[in-house]
């Protein structure tokens, strides 16, 4: 990837065994400046071995998320329905706070105006354990990176 442009080739072959799979690049929420979450979104799916992922937030209340931009690499269009059943709020310390369940992770972001956000991986069924070492460490990272974009560039602002 020397040329700084996403090979989701390379992703997918090593997902799907060495087989040529069908590719798939669904963007929701992304449009203008917000397409800034595409390659950490991406980059922490590919670090977490996902199939899709998100920046999403919740009223703080433990009410239902709602997706702010979500990266799906399974299905067009996007799903942007994540039945996480609270289990992302498990870990609510200081942010950056990294959560694992079956089939994904969460990152929690930081709340802003009342609003918590998040960082989650959903990866296929039985999807691997949480991450160590440097993956982990690039996923919290990236979360970061997900983090400046919502509070320092305003962007959690557009949250409705």
């Amino acid at each position: 990837m020397s040329d700084g442009i996403i090979d989701l080739g390379e992703y997918l072959r090593r997902r799907e065994g060495g087989q040529e799979p069908v590719s798939t690049f669904a963007l929701w929420g992304a449009e203008g400046e917000r397409s800034r979450f595409a390659l950490p979104l991406w980059r922490a799916i590919y670090l977490a071995a996902g199939a899709r992922g998100g920046v999403l937030w919740d009223s703080g209340a433990g009410g239902p998320l709602t997706p702010f931009v979500v990266l799906d690499l399974g299905s067009d269009p996007a799903r942007t329905h994540f039945d996480w059943g609270g289990a992302h709020e498990r870990n609510l310390g200081h942010a950056p706070e990294m959560t694992t369940v079956a089939g994904g992770l969460s990152v929690y972001l930081g709340e802003e105006r009342g609003k918590r956000w998040f960082l989650l991986v959903e990866g296929e069924a039985g999807g691997r354990t949480e991450p160590t070492g440097r993956d982990r460490e690039d996923i919290l990272f990236l979360a970061g990176e997900c983090a400046g974009l919502l509070f320092l560039r305003d962007f959690a602002d557009e949250a409705r």
